[in-house]
């Protein structure tokens, strides 16, 4: 049975540096990590902390591979559009 991968809400309000540091961490222990977006500012805080986070392990010899896709959400009862990127070590 695979385990359930972990999800990062990130909003626009998220400074990228917590992203990057919470992605690295998981990264490390459990090769992947998904992080999920609604809007473009969040979008941009969590692209920032992926290139942050890159940073952070590169140097261990491992790089991340990002694989974006859009998934429907319910909040607060309204139906909104998240992107969602798993992170992988490779």
């Amino acid at each position: 049975m695979e385990k359930e991968i972990r999800l990062l809400k990130v909003s626009s309000k998220t400074k990228p540096n917590s992203v990057a540091g919470a992605i690295a961490g998981i990264i490390r222990s459990e090769q992947k990590v998904q992080v999920q977006t609604i809007g473009a500012g969040a979008l941009n805080q969590a692209i920032k902390g992926v290139a942050i986070a890159r940073g952070f392990i590169a140097p261990t010899g491992q790089e991340i591979i990002c694989i974006p896709f859009f998934k429907d959400i319910e909040v607060n009862g309204e139906t909104k559009t998240a992107i969602v990127i798993t992170i992988e070590s490779r």
